[in-house]
């Protein structure tokens, strides 16, 4: 198998959610430590993004949270680009040339998925991006850590969307075997249907849309 770092963003505001995504209760224990437990199956080493002064790092970090190395040093205001940026440097001063990248809020993420994007990595590619029927899951892939650099200069510039990312690299988009291990969770209502619904049913997905 190929190896390939483990990238965790945790740094949103979770406006929708009202309180702490990283924070919530997943089958007893913390959503961000269940992801990075489930990375950690296939990926090393693993880290979290999430600046010093967001609510993940200050009361996960050491507290109830995952042993898992922590990146801090996202651009200021550079929003998912930025953490995106930080997380890929990180990796690639850990070694490692390939990195999977996922937020915090996927608890149905399975490690399968790594492996389905890997395939999907050709050469000349700089990430494999997973897809479903509608949208671009850029928060679900594989990234060639080389592309850093090109990120945070994006970054840099203002731009925030992260289809201007993917447009800025070679990304090859990837239809995966199981669209539920994109479900992420934006709101309470979310959060409450997928612990009633069971892994069969998704909730709404982050991405970007398809145009």
């Amino acid at each position: 198998m190929i190896d390939v770092a483990g990238v965790v963003l945790a740094g949103g505001a979770s406006r929708r959610m009202g309180s702490d995504k990283a924070g919530l209760d997943w089958e007893g224990q913390p959503m961000l430590a269940r992801i990075v437990a489930e990375v950690g199956t296939r990926c090393s080493p693993v880290s979290v993004v999430a600046a010093a002064s967001s609510p993940a790092y200050k009361t996960l970090k050491g507290s109830g949270g995952p042993e898992a190395h922590w990146v801090t040093d996202e651009q200021a205001g550079a929003g998912p680009l930025g953490a995106l940026a930080a997380g890929l440097a990180d990796a690639a001063a850990a070694g490692c040339e390939i990195a999977f990248v996922c937020a915090t809020d996927m608890p149905l993420i399975e490690v399968a998925i790594v492996d389905e994007l890997l395939l999907g990595l050709r050469e000349g590619d700089d990430a494999a991006i997973a897809v479903d029927s509608q949208r671009v899951h850029p928060f679900a892939g594989v990234y060639r850590t080389a592309c850093a650099g090109r990120i945070r200069d994006l970054a840099a510039t203002g731009e925030r969307r992260m289809l201007a990312a993917l447009d800025a690299i070679a990304a090859n988009r990837v239809a995966v075997s199981d669209v539920a291990w994109l479900t992420n969770v934006n709101a309470p209502e979310d959060l409450h249907r997928l612990r009633h619904a069971g892994s069969g049913i998704t909730a709404d997905t982050a991405g970007v849309s398809i145009p």
